[in-house]
């Protein structure tokens, strides 16, 4: 029995050819390009000339704009002014003391701006320690305390915490005419503070934004009228108060229910 075969097409093979250059052109195009990365090259070259010149703003108290230019003239470190790293720069002078924010801009042709802003002191921490209003402890060892700052203290760490309760607690007290000294929060969670007539309260560890409201509203004018003669205000009851009086026992104030933290 015959079988049939197929005819089977061989596949094409297909030839693939480079497609033909114009060397001519792509020569041109080349040296063009060349031209105009050289013109660059001569352009940036033109432009970063040396820094000869360092302009300082600022409302300055603590920090001292000879500083600022020193700073920033041992970092140029003769470099042009396309350059130089800015962000070094702004580095740099952030190690001042005093200093909050930096802004360093180019001065065409040879030239910075500077802009610095001074931190804002808004309270002591410890003894030679100043924050400012975010909590930021930005002086450890200061030279200079302003004797008109409150002294705040706590545990390591503890710094935003403190002061942004001083910060509620102060202007509250400042509007109802008494000034707070000192804002201490110890190792247990326990508050107290002192107000400016010698007078300390205690707050304690437990709810602690309600016992200011009650002190605010029930011994504030016992505290106003005869501060001289009480030695602290203890808000660490259920309900109530006690005075403490200077040179004599605790008296009870409206108190009912046993003392808490």
């Amino acid at each position: 029995m015959l079988r049939r075969t197929r005819n089977r097409r061989k596949p094409t093979e297909r030839s693939w050819r480079l497609p033909a250059i114009n060397w001519r052109r792509l020569g041109a195009m080349l040296g063009a390009l060349g031209a105009l990365s050289g013109a660059a090259a001569a352009l940036v070259m033109a432009l970063d000339q040396p820094i000869a010149s360092v302009s300082v703003e600022g409302s300055f108290q603590r920090v001292s704009p000879v500083d600022v230019e020193r700073v920033v003239k041992s970092e140029v470190h003769g470099a042009g002014l396309l350059s130089v790293d800015l962000a070094a720069v702004r580095r740099e002078i952030h190690t001042l003391p005093w200093v909050d924010a930096v802004s360093v801009q180019r001065a065409w042709p040879r030239g910075l701006n500077v802009l610095v802003i001074e931190q804002t002191a808004a309270a002591r921490w410890g003894e030679q320690g100043l924050i400012n209003a975010r909590g930021e402890l930005f002086a450890a060892d200061a030279r200079h305390i302003p004797p008109e700052l409150a002294q705040l203290s706590g545990p390591p760490g503890e710094e935003p915490v403190v002061a942004q309760r001083y910060l509620a607690a102060a202007g509250r007290l400042t509007q109802a005419g008494l000034r707070m000294t000192a804002l201490r929060l110890d190792a247990r969670g326990a508050w107290e503070f002192d107000l400016a007539n010698g007078v300390t309260v205690r707050v304690g560890r437990r709810q602690v934004d309600e016992r200011f409201e009650k002190f605010m509203s029930a011994a504030l004018k016992l505290v106003t009228e005869r501060g001289e003669e009480i030695s602290h205000v203890d808000m660490r009851y259920t309900n109530g108060f006690a005075i403490g009086w200077r040179g004599g026992a605790p008296h009870a104030a409206g108190r009912e229910g046993g003392r808490d933290a």
